[in-house]
C-alpha cells in the first residue's frame, strides 16, 4: 500500500507510542529509533514516506572537503529528495561530526521535505533552527560530516538507530521520537492504530471518573463490553 493523502492524514491523529503498541501486536519491536530526539519542543506530529541516506566511518581519501562536489555527495542526494519526504539519515551514532549546517537544511526545506531523522547530529545550530525544517537528531556538534563520517548513498536499505529502514516505508516523528512502519504493514496498522487510540482515549476518561487498573488496562471481559457500549451509542 502507498502512503496517499488520507493515510498521512490517519497517522497525523496517532502518536508513536500507539504505533509501537500497534505493531508489537504484529511481532514487530524494534521501530522505534534510538537516538532521534526533537531538535526544539513544539515540533507538529508529521508523517512522510522514508528517503533515506547512508554514512560510514570517515577515509581520509574519501572523506574530504573535495567529496562534496562528488556525483555521490549529501548535495546530490538533497537534489532527488521529494516533497514531503521524511529523510532518514544513518549517521552510525557518531556524536562528533554533523552531518548537516544551516545552508544543506535550508535546500531540503525549500524542495519541502517533510523532516529529517537521524541516529547522528547536526551542525550550525542557529542557522538550522532558523531554517524551521523539523529535525530529530542526537544533538549538535561543530566539526563537518567528513571529520568523522563518509556519505556513501541514498535511497537503499539502512540501519538508523538500530532500526532497518527502507526507502518508501513510512516514518512518524512526534514528541516521543520516530517510529517506522514496514510498508507491508501500512494497512494492517491504519485500519488498528485509530481504534487504539479510541480505546486508550475512553480509558483515560474511567481513570478521570476513578476506575482502578485491575480490568480496566488491559480491559477484561466486562469492561470490553462498556467499551463496545459505548461506541455502540457513541
Amino acid at each position: 500500500m502507498t502512503l496517499t493523502k488520507d493515510a498521512i492524514a490517519t497517522l497525523e491523529k496517532v502518536s508513536t507510542a500507539t504505533l509501537t503498541t500497534v505493531l508489537l501486536k504484529k511481532g514487530l519491536r524494534n521501530v522505534w529509533i534510538r537516538n532521534a530526539r526533537p531538535i526544539r519542543s513544539g515540533l507538529p506530529r508529521i508523517v512522510g514516506p522514508a528517503f533515506t541516506l547512508r554514512f560510514v566511518p570517515a577515509r581520509e581519501d574519501l572523506a574530504t572537503p573535495a567529496s562534496w562536489a562528488s556525483p555521490i555527495s549529501t548535495r546530490a542526494a538533497i537534489e532527488d529528495m521529494p516533497e514531503g519526504a521524511v529523510v532518514v539519515a544513518d549517521a552510525m551514532g557518531v556524536s562528533d561530526a554533523g552531518i548537516f549546517g544551516d545552508i544543506l537544511c535550508f535546500r531540503m526545506a525549500k524542495k519541502g521535505v517533510a523532516a529529517l531523522v537521524t541516529d547522528g547530529v547536526m551542525r550550525d545550530a542557529a542557522g538550522v533552527h532558523s531554517t524551521n525544517l523539523p529535525v530529530w537528531c542526537n544533538g549538535i556538534s561543530a566539526p563537518p560530516s567528513v571529520a568523522g563520517l563518509t556519505f556513501v548513498g541514498w535511497q537503499e536499505t539502512i540501519g538508523c538507530g538500530g532500526v532497518a529502514v527502507i526507502p518508501g516505508d513510512t516514518v512518524v516523528v512526534d514528541d516521543d521520537g520516530a517510529v517506522v512502519i514496514p510498508q507491508a504493514l501500512l494497512e494492517d496498522v491504519l485500519a488498528e492504530a485509530p481504534e487504539q487510540e479510541a480505546m486508550e482515549a475512553w480509558i483515560m476518561t474511567e481513570v478521570d471518573r476513578g476506575v482502578p487498573l485491575p480490568g480496566l488496562y488491559p480491559m477484561n471481559a466486562e469492561t470490553k463490553k462498556r467499551y463496545e457500549d459505548h461506541k455502540a451509542n457513541s
